[in-house]
Parts: C-alpha cells; sequence; structure tokens
C-alpha cells in the first residue's frame, strides 16, 4: 500500500514537474520579439508594408508562425517560417529582406542571443518576380543587378 502510495506521488510530481518545463519553454519562446524600424516599404505574405517601426514574434509555441505588425498595430501579417541553423559570423538581432529592383520581401528573422533565425516562407508575389528573371536570362547584366540581400538591424525585447 505504501509503495503504491508514493508511487502515485511520483507520477504526480513528475507530470507537474513536466507541465512546469514545458509552459516555461512556451513563454521564453512566446516572449521573443523584435523591433527594427525599417525605412522602405516591404511585403509580407502578399500584404504590402508600409515603413516604420515594427515588432516581429513567434506566434506558435514552436516558433513556426511570425507575426510582424507595426507599432501603430494598422498594419500585420502572419507568416509560416523554418528554422535556420545557427550563423556565427552574424550574433546580432536583423530582419533579412530580399529586394527586386524597387521592391522588398522579408526572408529571415534573426533573433541574436542564440544566432539562430527563421526563413519565411516565399510569397506567390516573390515566386513570380524569381521566375520573370529566370526567364530573362542568367546571363543577363539586369537581372543579376535587380537582385540584392538587404539587412536592417533589430533590437531583441
Amino acid at each position: 500500500m505504501k509503495r503504491e502510495l508514493l508511487k502515485g506521488f511520483t507520477m504526480l510530481a513528475m507530470i507537474i514537474a513536466l507541465a512546469l518545463a514545458t509552459a516555461a519553454v512556451s513563454n521564453a519562446q512566446s516572449t521573443n520579439k523584435i523591433t527594427a524600424d525599417i525605412p522602405f516599404d516591404f511585403v509580407v505574405a502578399d500584404r504590402a508594408m508600409p515603413a516604420g517601426e515594427y515588432s516581429v514574434r513567434a506566434n506558435s509555441s514552436q516558433g513556426d508562425l511570425l507575426m510582424v505588425q507595426s507599432q501603430d498595430s494598422r498594419s500585420s501579417a502572419i507568416r509560416w517560417s523554418n528554422s535556420l541553423g545557427p550563423n556565427k559570423d552574424k550574433t546580432h538581432a536583423r530582419l533579412v529582406f530580399h529586394r527586386y529592383g524597387e521592391r522588398y520581401f522579408l526572408a529571415e528573422v534573426w533573433y541574436g542571443a542564440d544566432s539562430t533565425g527563421r526563413q519565411l516562407l516565399k510569397s506567390r508575389q516573390e515566386r513570380a518576380i524569381e521566375r520573370e528573371l529566370a526567364s530573362i536570362s542568367s546571363r543577363s547584366e539586369q537581372a543579376r543587378s535587380t537582385y540584392e540581400v538587404v539587412e536592417v538591424m533589430a533590437s531583441l525585447r
């Protein structure tokens, strides 16, 4: 009888410890929020976002759903993302954009603290531009000059 009672208490303690650990991890992930002042209009998930100050945070416990929202809450978008491995050369928080001519697309979010990041899935607009550039000819100087990677510094909050 005592042995069964002890087993029951041990199992209950383990379940409570596991629940607390899971809550702590999901809470830590949900507080990963970075802010950045973006000096140009850009696109997230086929939504046009005006230049301004934005915050980006994980909107799911796994961190694969990112929410991009302006400080005034007038513009927001949610986009699926994939995990990116550590980048030991760059450990600061930043947002990475793909620029095609005068159009910017949010491509990556780096939180900086652990030097890992998230890669946003490409929007229909960005994929269409990539196809158009590929059809121009890979040897064309114009096609090469229209694509650029742009990084904007961010702060972790």
